[in-house]
C-alpha cells in the first residue's frame, strides 16, 4: 500500500451512498479534513447534522464537517461530485466559481467533455465508483470495498494514491472521457434489465433482455459513427458479439438479486443517458437506430414471455 497522502481539504457533494462512503474513508482512515454536502432539507442533511459524522452500521465514526451548500471561497484541494451526471446541471455554475483546485465527477456521462468545458480541463478530473453501499433508515452506513477485486478508477495519478491510503482500492485510466462514454451502454443496459427485473420480481423476461442487447448494439454503432473509437478492448468484444450472446448475460445477470436490487436504483440515471444517446444521434454518420436505443427506456417495453 502507498504511503498516506498529506492531509488534503476535500469536499464531497453528495451524501448518498457512494459519497457517504468515501468521505468517511477519506476522513476516518486517510486522516484528511473532509466536507460533506448534502442537499438542503433533506433527510440525509438531517441526519448528517444530528451525528455530525458518518457513522456506519457497526457504530464507527468518521468526522466529518457538514454543510448544505459548497463554500465557493474554499480552496478545497479536491471537490469530489458524487451526484448523477443530469443532477450535476445546475450546479456547474457554483462549480465554476468555486476556488477548489480540483473537481472530480465520479458518475457516468456521455458529454465529459461538456464538464471540462465548464469547469476547465486543468482543474476537471473524472472517475468511476466501484463500491457497494447501503444506508440503513438512521443513515448508518454499511460500505463493501473491494468485493471481488473491484477498484474505483480515476483519470489522475494523485487521488489514485491518496484513494488507496485512505483503503478504497483505486487504478488510473488515462483516458478516462473515452472510457466514460463507451460504458454508458452497458451501464444503461445493466440498469435496464434490473429495472425490469425487480418489476417481475425475479429477472428480466428474455423478451426484455433481447430489446436491451438490440440497444447496447445500436448505442456502440452510436459511438462508432460520432467519430470515437470504442473503449477499451472489452467494449469491442462487446460490440461485435451476437446480440443473443449479449442478451443471454443480461438476463443471466438480471437474476442474481445482489446485482438487480443495486442497479434497479439507477432508473434515473438511465433514462436521462438514453436521452443524452439520442440527443447526440443527430450528428452520427450514417446515421443509427434510434428507436433500438429508446427501447431500453423501461416504460417503452411491453411485456415479454418470461421463458428464455
Amino acid at each position: 500500500m502507498p504511503a498516506p497522502s498529506p492531509p488534503l481539504r476535500i469536499a464531497v457533494l453528495g451524501a448518498g451512498k457512494i459519497g457517504s462512503t468515501f468521505a468517511s474513508q477519506l476522513a476516518r482512515i486517510g486522516g484528511h479534513d473532509v466536507t460533506v454536502i448534502a442537499r438542503p432539507g433533506s433527510a440525509r442533511l438531517q441526519q448528517l447534522e444530528r451525528d455530525s459524522a458518518i457513522i456506519d452500521v457497526k457504530g464507527e465514526r468518521s468526522n466529518v464537517r457538514v454543510t448544505s451548500m459548497l463554500d465557493e471561497q474554499m480552496p478545497y484541494d479536491l471537490v469530489i461530485v458524487t451526484l448523477l451526471a443530469h443532477q450535476t446541471e445546475a450546479l456547474l455554475p457554483a462549480l465554476q466559481r468555486s476556488a477548489a483546485k480540483c473537481i472530480q465527477f465520479m458518475f457516468n456521462t456521455f458529454h465529459p467533455e461538456r464538464l471540462q468545458d465548464a469547469i476547465g480541463i486543468e482543474r476537471c478530473s473524472f472517475g468511476m465508483p466501484f463500491v457497494q453501499a447501503v444506508l440503513d433508515g438512521n443513515g448508518r452506513l454499511k460500505a463493501t470495498i473491494g468485493a471481488a477485486g473491484q477498484k474505483t478508477i480515476m483519470s489522475r495519478q494523485r487521488w489514485v494514491d491518496a484513494f488507496n491510503a485512505a483503503g478504497l482500492p483505486a487504478v488510473l485510466e488515462p483516458d478516462m472521457p473515452l472510457w466514460l462514454r463507451c460504458h454508458v451502454p452497458l451501464c444503461v443496459a445493466f440498469e435496464s434489465v434490473s429495472v425490469a427485473g425487480e418489476r417481475r420480481g425475479g429477472g428480466a423476461s428474455w423478451g426484455e433482455a433481447m430489446v436491451v442487447a438490440r440497444g447496447v448494439r445500436a448505442s456502440f454503432t452510436l459511438i462508432k459513427n460520432l467519430g470515437h473509437p470504442l473503449y477499451p478492448t472489452s467494449k469491442r468484444r462487446i460490440a461485435g458479439s451476437p446480440i443473443r450472446v449479449v442478451a443471454a448475460a443480461l438476463w443471466s445477470m438480471s437474476r442474481i438479486r445482489s446485482f438487480r436490487q443495486l442497479l434497479a436504483t439507477g432508473e434515473s440515471e438511465c433514462r436521462a443517458l438514453i436521452e443524452a444517446l439520442v440527443a447526440s444521434a443527430a450528428l452520427a454518420k450514417p446515421p443509427v437506430m434510434v428507436s433500438d436505443i429508446q427501447a431500453m427506456k423501461p416504460s417503452c417495453r411491453s411485456p415479454y414471455p418470461t421463458a428464455p
